[in-house]
């Protein structure tokens, strides 16, 4: 083993030694946390955290994971409170104050005037006699045996088990308020995951002139003419009443035309396929998505909650949502 690999393994021993600590002495002050952040959420309030340095990066983390996760977070910067930002506080808030140390004076010079305006103030802090915890209602204490960085100075061990602290809070507030999959989605409309859990198979979905919809009786030269016009690979076969009959596919008339140019002239209802795999309109998107995969097709009837055939999705358009 390298020395470089060696020495990069003893950082990741220390850090992960530190997490063990945080871990196995969580107890009642963090039950107490997540009780008071679930108050303050259930009032209509926000979770506000404020660090400075090290601590005020993994803080920015926090309050984002947090509010992805449907507990609403902001991050405060000490000095910028100091000069106006104090403002984002509202009374139904709560203060989580982050500092190892419990000493650092940029973020101690807040607390007053936060307590001031009515909040209640958490400390997160290696050390429940410091400053910090000694302003504050509920001290959540973080002690790990020791930083990797050789001097034992550079924050390193107290700022991973501070991320893995608040990704604690995060998931256990998540569990607790009932947050689900879907809330998750509807908070991340912008991304893959989002999209597939908030779009619908009628958002995707072709219709109108995009639809090739043919009777039972065309022949398949006109079924052909009529999936041109659509610019679709496939064909409906309905009734009068706009029923599923079958499907028709470009992929059928190049295996039938192989043994029988003659087919143009046959009525498609000879040809098609019958039964062919539908989704309701009403579905997830991700559900046709995941029909498409595991049946490894192209073409998917979608029909509404009465059964009438409704659109129709060809797996060429995915790829345009997003969706693969």
């Amino acid at each position: 083993m390298s020395k470089i690999i060696k020495k990069a393994r003893e950082v990741f021993d220390i850090e992960i030694e530190g997490l063990k600590t945080v871990r196995d002495n969580l107890g009642e002050s963090f039950e107490q946390l997540v009780g008071k952040c679930s108050e303050t959420l259930d009032r209509g309030g926000k979770l506000v955290l404020t660090g400075i340095g090290k601590s005020g990066y993994i803080g920015k983390k926090i309050a984002a994971t947090l509010s992805s996760l449907g507990s609403p977070a902001v991050f405060m910067h000490p000095v910028e409170a100091l000069h106006g930002d104090l403002g984002m506080m509202q009374k139904n808030d709560i203060l989580i104050a982050l500092s190892y140390s419990g000493e650092t004076e940029e973020l101690l010079a807040v607390l007053n005037p936060a307590r001031r305006l009515g909040l209640e103030i958490v400390a997160i802090t290696g050390s429940s006699s410091s400053s910090l915890a000694g302003l504050s209602s509920l001290v959540v204490e973080m002690t790990v045996p020791q930083e990797a960085c050789p001097f034992n100075l550079a924050p390193t061990t107290t700022t991973t088990a501070l991320l893995a602290l608040g990704d604690a809070l995060a998931l256990v507030l998540l569990d607790t308020r009932g947050f689900t999959k879907e809330d998750y989605g509807r908070l991340h409309p912008g991304g893959a995951i989002g999209r597939g859990l908030t779009m619908l198979v009628s958002d995707i979905m072709r219709s109108g002139e995009r639809l090739a919809l043919v009777s039972p009786d065309a022949t398949v030269k006109e079924t052909l003419f009529r999936m041109t016009q659509a610019r679709c690979g496939s064909a409906i076969v309905v009734d009068s009443g706009n029923s599923l009959l079958g499907i028709f596919t470009d992929g059928d008339f190049r295996r039938n035309a192989e043994k029988d140019m003659g087919i143009l002239n046959q009525k498609v209802s000879s040809v098609m396929t019958k039964h062919p795999i539908t989704v309701c309109a009403d579905a997830l998107a991700v559900e046709a998505l995941k029909v498409v995969e595991d049946r490894k097709i192209n073409s998917i009837v979608v029909t509404s909650g009465s059964g009438k055939v409704a659109g129709f999705i060809d797996v060429q358009d995915l790829p345009g949502f997003k969706l693969m």
